[in-house]
């Protein structure tokens, strides 16, 4: 006898087996027939009022796309709408302005250093001119350009500009190469 009061007044949880039956069992059985009728009034009426409240929904979409079109609304100015909102509240976010401080704070900082580095070499450009070397080459081109313009220039010698110089020598060796300027044409066609 003892051993079959244990077996009723089991204290362990229920086996998995068990579990199974127990969702198996019909709980309709458990109700009444007055119970059961009640029960599938409710549902009809609930399916019903779940059906009139789509379709109540639906119109009332269909009247909001209908005067949105009147009011000349559609999706891209929506979308944008919806992009200057969320921009705006980026803007005002605090993390926001401390990555605005921090980058316009280093931006800042960069423009000096450029500045400070521009100096150093406009500084050294000018030492470099006014050094001994620097003089000594502004010299020779000098000289050179001299040079040039007494040889070419022949009867001119009035000067002129470094440009017309160039063009001159220029002028004058495709002429000395043999061939006059038409040789010196062919040679460019060539290439």
């Amino acid at each position: 006898m003892e051993a079959q009061a244990q077996g009723l007044l089991e204290t362990e949880p229920l086996q998995g087996r068990d579990e199974d039956m127990v969702a198996r069992a019909d709980l309709s059985s458990m109700l009444s027939e007055e119970e059961r009728e009640e029960l599938k009034a409710e549902l009809v009426q609930l399916e019903d009022e779940i059906t009139t409240l789509r379709q109540v929904l639906s119109a009332k979409e269909r009247h909001l796309v209908e005067i949105k079109q009147k009011l000349g609304m559609n999706l891209m100015n929506e979308l944008k709408q919806n992009f200057s909102r969320s921009w705006h509240d980026v803007q005002t976010t605090t993390a926001y302005k401390k990555t605005h401080e921090t980058l316009s704070h280093a931006g800042q900082k960069a423009t000096a250093a450029f500045s400070n580095v521009g100096t150093a070499i406009s500084k050294k450009f000018g030492d470099m001119r006014n050094s001994p070397t620097f003089k000594s080459f502004e010299e020779r081109v000098e000289t050179t350009v001299t040079g040039l313009k007494t040889k070419v220039g022949g009867a001119n010698h009035g000067g002129g500009s470094f440009e017309e110089v160039l063009s001159s020598t220029a002028h004058a060796s495709a002429q000395s190469s043999g061939g006059g300027p038409q040789r010196a044409e062919e040679e460019e066609l060539q290439c």
